[in-house]
């Protein structure tokens, strides 16, 4: 499986971005978001399943959003209300036949 991210770049305080990540595949389990900011490990930000389930870390709780279409093969995350500290390079993942996938990450900066 791979899996190709879009949407990074630069966004302002307060602002929104939507990042999107195509798989290359059909996915039957879950799929998510994660973030890895300098010298910080790699945490998770958010992640849906094939039914629609959401889970998200409680930094992002009310402003970011994930979404997924089935039918794309893709999975996407609006962010909203960005703050600085949402400055990191995010990652999106997929589970496929137990087994875990990682996309090659895109850059958000949040700076004004």
């Amino acid at each position: 499986v791979q899996l190709q991210a879009f949407g990074g770049g630069l966004g302002q305080p307060g602002g929104s971005l939507r990042l999107s990540c195509a798989a290359s595949r059909s996915i039957s389990q879950n799929m998510g978001w994660y973030r890895q900011a300098p010298g910080k490990q790699r945490d998770l930000v958010a992640t849906i399943t094939r039914a629609g389930t959401t889970s998200y870390a409680d930094s992002v709780k009310g402003r970011f959003t994930i979404s997924r279409d089935n039918a794309r093969n893709t999975v996407y995350l609006q962010m909203n209300s960005l703050r600085p500290e949402d400055t990191a390079v995010y990652y999106c993942n997929a589970h496929y036949a137990s087994i875990e996938y990682w996309g090659k990450g895109t850059l958000v900066t949040v700076s004004s």
